[in-house]
């Protein structure tokens, strides 16, 4: 009989731990669930933990720990909270990681997982934006696995001919678009949270769905796939797919290019990373082809999507921008989910926050801590200059 994968999910009640976890159930014998995490959802959390037996049970904030303990009483999932736990318990060992929390609040237990040794799946694109080359080295010298789980970069992983990597030519990432994707510029600029958060393809949490209306998102998957892949900038294309059919595509030399295709279901691509290096039956919608009656593509517009060339931008001035960038667009995102600023006003913050931080070098956790940290406080100046 095959030993149960050994499986610990950081934000298990967002979209992607819950995805996994929905795959978990589909074979439960497969796997044994060590470890689950959480920002400040308890009763979820609890509810998760007990469902799957869970060794432990984390909550970013601490002050719920009293919460998340009374919830678990009388299981056997032991309790803990602060973000300290939250990167203890993704150190434990594991046969697979699934790194889902979102933003650069992820970088440190994702890289305590990496430290591991083990194989790390991850939905968080902030850890290799604002630290890719030192997450690189991590997974290195750690001799880690690290799976991409968004679409894009995981089609990418799958037609990636490791062997043939020098007869690559273009790496190609698709965009559907988002919800913004025909709208004029003024449109946009008096664009709502709501109308920001309502992708037309894909089911995702609100900061995501806000940086692919404004196609940062696109952005940060530009530099992820520059680390993830070692591949230089202007060997990466992005093409816009409305239909979010084809993922990606990977050009060579002979003039094949290669590509995954499959119905928008984030379950696709974390099954690829959950049973890797074989794969699982998932419930994801299988594709029809005699039901697709098209497939469209067009480039994106610079001038009403600018967070691709800042991101662009960002990549050729060294690694220090990139961290940058995107701590300023979390503030700036943040700010306009509350109300606090325009929509437009994002690339803006963006842009000017970018302009007026000097270079540094970026060795250690902390100068990427100390780094967005200036970022973000610069961020907040513009958006309150917006806001009046």
């Amino acid at each position: 009989m095959t030993t149960p994968k050994r499986v610990t999910i950081l934000g298990a009640t967002g979209s992607i731990g819950q995805s996994t976890l929905d795959l978990v159930r589909q074979t439960p014998d497969a796997f044994d669930v060590i470890g689950l995490t959480a920002h400040r959802n308890v009763a979820d959390l609890a509810r998760l933990a007990i469902e799957f037996n869970a060794d432990c049970a984390a909550i970013a904030d601490a002050s719920l720990y009293e919460d998340l303990k009374a919830a678990l009483a009388g299981s056997n999932v032991e309790a803990a909270a602060g973000e300290t736990a939250i990167a203890d318990l993704a150190a434990r060992p594991a046969d697979y990681v699934m790194a889902g929390i979102v933003g650069s609040v992820g970088l440190r237990p994702t890289l305590a997982a990496v430290r591991t040794g083990t194989c790390v799946a991850f939905a968080n694109k902030e850890c290799l934006v604002s630290a890719g080359r030192l997450m690189m080295q991590e997974v290195s010298r750690h001799r880690a696995t690290l799976l991409p789980v968004d679409s894009e970069h995981n089609a990418i992983f799958q037609v990636f001919e490791s062997p043939n990597r020098d007869a690559i030519t273009r790496l190609i990432l698709t965009a559907s678009g988002g919800p913004f994707r025909t709208w004029s510029r003024d449109r946009m600029a008096a664009a709502t949270p709501a109308q920001a958060v309502a992708h037309p393809n894909w089911t995702m949490g609100a900061k995501i769905s806000v940086d692919s209306a404004s196609m940062m998102n696109k952005g940060l998957e530009l530099i992820e796939a520059h680390y993830l892949f070692d591949m230089p900038e202007g060997q990466i294309e992005i093409v816009v797919h409305p239909q979010s059919i084809i993922h990606s595509m990977v050009e060579y030399a002979d003039g094949s290019v290669l590509a995954q295709l499959g119905p928008p279901d984030m379950r696709t691509p974390i099954a690829n990373t959950l049973a890797w290096p074989g794969r699982m039956i998932s419930p994801s919608e299988r594709l029809d082809f005699l039901k697709v009656s098209r497939l469209d593509f067009e480039p994106p517009d610079p001038v009403r999507f600018p967070s691709l060339r800042l991101a662009r931008e960002a990549l050729q001035a060294g690694p220090h921008a990139p961290t940058i960038m995107n701590a300023a667009n979390e503030e700036a995102v943040a700010a306009f989910l509350s109300g606090k600023c325009g929509f437009a006003d994002i690339p803006r913050t963006v842009e000017a926050t970018l302009e007026v931080i000097a270079p540094r070098a970026l060795d250690t956790l902390e100068d990427v801590f100390a780094l967005e940290g200036e970022a973000r406080a610069k961020a907040r100046e513009y958006v309150a200059v917006a806001a009046e």
